[in-house]
């Protein structure tokens, strides 16, 4: 994957951002993903999606069409529970 401009990387994070996705089957690096939801945090400047598939962790796959598939709302409502990490938000008082 190259390395996009500064112009490609914003419209990617139009693109992608606040998102639910869930990662295509045939990447062997991305298998652990498979069959769950997530939710691009944001997209990084090397291309590159932080999605939250909420584990505690984000983590950086790469933006586009060959990797992730958009999840429609109604579908995501039952399978993503934003309030198990800190990528919230508003999130609750801790402690």
């Amino acid at each position: 994957m190259r390395f996009p401009t500064y112009d490609e990387a914003e419209q990617l994070k139009r693109t992608w951002t606040d998102k639910f996705v869930r990662v295509k089957p045939g990447h062997a690096e991305y298998e652990r993903f498979a069959g769950k939801i997530g939710r691009v945090v944001t997209v990084n400047y090397g291309g590159k999606a932080l999605v939250d598939f909420a584990d505690g962790a984000w983590y950086d796959i790469p933006a586009t069409s060959d990797y992730l598939e958009v999840v429609p709302d109604e579908e995501a409502k039952g399978k993503f529970d934003a309030t198990a990490n800190s990528a919230q938000k508003l999130p609750g008082r801790q402690g």
